[in-house]
């Protein structure tokens, strides 16, 4: 493959955004615009993860300027998960907006692909500055989506999240410029290391780190996020979920290998925070009553899981963390695109106002289940993989409470996950327009009470008479879940890819050497 290519990650949804902007044209043109992209992107992420499957790393610096003066793209077989896994979900969350006809609405196609291009740079960057840049470029596009759709207080969401993420990209360009004063480069290849020699390297990268665990939603820094992604359309939702914290994530991954190289002085640190996280957030879930809420805040808590493979920093751990980080993105849009399908139709999330969903739409129901299962850590899905090599892995290196905490906090999701199914999918759903039973005769008037269940609806068959969820709503969902699945029934496939991921940070050397030059 040529390095020179890797660019186009960013330019083609770039130059597809300006053409949405600028250029009008029948409907389905500006549907092969919005859509082409991701599909593109997906094609080309799943051909990189094939090239970088044995440790290959690709690297490019634009306008073959030299290092410090051009912006540099580097891909390994992480950066290549994460760019397909990130492609893909822009693409099944687009064509969920293309079913809800959010798509229709002034500049929103091209604020999506602003979005990913954004996504795609910061995956892809080999420079510390660069990576705010591009982590700016997505955020900036998604002030206007949190505000543009969903319910009445999306404006009060739109402040938080605006006024929380301008602070954190302050907190973060502080930490680049301690780390450009401290050594005098903010170019990833030279960063290698320097955390564990200099101090002052060490100080401005805890700063960066910090700025990207607020991002990332980690406790105790992590309210902003159940204030604002349950107030914003589905589709955004789940395009945030998948994206958004994962970019973080990701980053934290590749700067404590790179600039710290691992250094175990500080992982108790990561130990303590993702295990509270994985807690909190959790127990955050017990006390909502609404389908987006709820899995906002399994939201958090899977993210401490996640983290908790670079705070292990062990080889088993990394992969663990890298696998359930892939697993994760793809099961969470799934659940919030099924339920969001719901909200959709019916026009509310909340438990008590929904019911029998299953009976009506016994498709929808099967791909929640398997999404809610996966999540929960239950065979033959991709989280039962995920879940098991995380607890290995903790077991593995003596991390005896995290480990219990995972176990628990999975039982608790689970039963978080029933709660929506019963809530939503199962029973007998209330009444059209009824609080109560319907009145009847006084007992031993069998006839009078036949007349009084005949002129008020029943719960059965007000769930008759609800509107049907279209299949083009369901579709998106069903698509994931099927990913999971074959995730968790074929895990050798990406449990090798995250091994090599995880060997790949473990060791940067080969990282290095390519984003050098050398």
């Amino acid at each position: 493959m040529n390095a020179a290519l890797l660019p186009l990650f960013v330019v083609v949804p770039l130059t597809a955004a300006g053409l949405l902007t600028f250029v009008q044209g029948p409907r389905w043109l500006r549907r092969t615009l919005f859509l082409g992209p991701s599909a593109a992107g997906t094609l080309g992420g799943a051909g990189l993860i094939w090239l970088t499957r044995d440790g290959t790393v690709f690297a490019h610096n634009v306008g073959l300027w030299q290092n410090g003066i051009a912006i540099p793209f580097v891909a390994d077989v992480f950066s290549a998960l994460m760019l397909w896994t990130t492609a893909l979900l822009a693409l099944v969350c687009s064509l969920f907006a293309v079913a809800t006809g959010d798509d229709e609405r002034t500049f929103f196609p091209a604020l999506v692909l602003v979005l990913t291009a954004g996504v795609a740079g910061a995956l892809l960057t080999g420079d510390l500055f660069n990576m705010f840049v591009f982590i700016e470029v997505m955020l900036l596009p998604s002030y206007g989506l949190l505000a543009m759709l969903g319910a009445l207080g999306r404006l009060k969401a739109g402040r938080i999240y605006v006024t929380v993420n301008l602070l954190t990209s302050t907190i973060f360009l502080a930490g680049v410029a301690l780390v450009y004063a401290s050594a005098g480069t903010v170019h990833l290849g030279e960063l290698a290391g320097a955390a564990q020699e200099s101090p002052a390297v060490a100080l401005g990268m805890g700063v960066v780190i910090l700025a990207l665990a607020i991002k990332a939603a980690v406790v105790p820094v992590h309210g902003w996020l159940a204030r604002t992604y349950p107030f914003t359309s589905p589709a955004i939702t789940a395009l945030f979920s998948g994206l958004h914290t994962k970019v973080a994530i990701y980053a934290i991954y590749r700067l404590y290998a790179l600039v710290f190289d691992g250094d175990s002085r500080f992982l108790w640190i990561g130990v303590v925070a993702f295990t509270l996280t994985m807690l909190i957030g959790v127990m955050g879930a017990v006390g909502e009553n609404t389908t987006r809420s709820i899995l906002v805040f399994h939201m958090i808590s899977q993210i401490g899981y996640i983290l908790l493979g670079v705070a292990l920093f062990t080889e088993i751990g990394l992969m663990a963390g890298i696998f359930y980080l892939i697993h994760h993105m793809i099961v969470k849009a799934s659940l919030f695109l099924s339920t969001g399908a719901i909200e959709h139709t019916h026009g509310t999330g909340a438990l008590d106002r929904l019911g029998g969903i299953a009976k009506r739409e016994p498709l929808l129901g099967l791909v929640f289940m398997g999404a809610a299962l996966s999540l929960a850590g239950l065979p033959p899905f991709s989280g039962f993989v995920a879940k098991l090599t995380l607890v290995i892995a903790a077991v593995d290196d003596a991390q005896w409470t995290a480990a219990a905490v995972m176990i628990v906090v999975s039982l608790i999701t689970l039963m978080s996950m029933l709660k929506i199914w019963g809530g939503v999918f199962w029973g007998k759903g209330p009444k059209s327009g009824l609080d109560e039973e319907a009145p009847t005769a006084a007992a031993g008037s069998t006839e009078s009470s036949e007349a009084a269940g005949a002129r008020e609806p029943t719960a059965s068959t007000a769930i008759l008479t609800r509107p049907k969820v279209k299949t083009s709503l369901i579709v998106p969902g069903l698509i994931l879940t099927t990913i999971t699945l074959g995730f968790g029934l074929g895990a050798h496939v990406l449990l090798e890819l995250s091994a090599q991921a995880a060997a790949n940070l473990m060791d940067t050397s080969t990282y290095v050497e390519a984003v050098l030059g050398r």
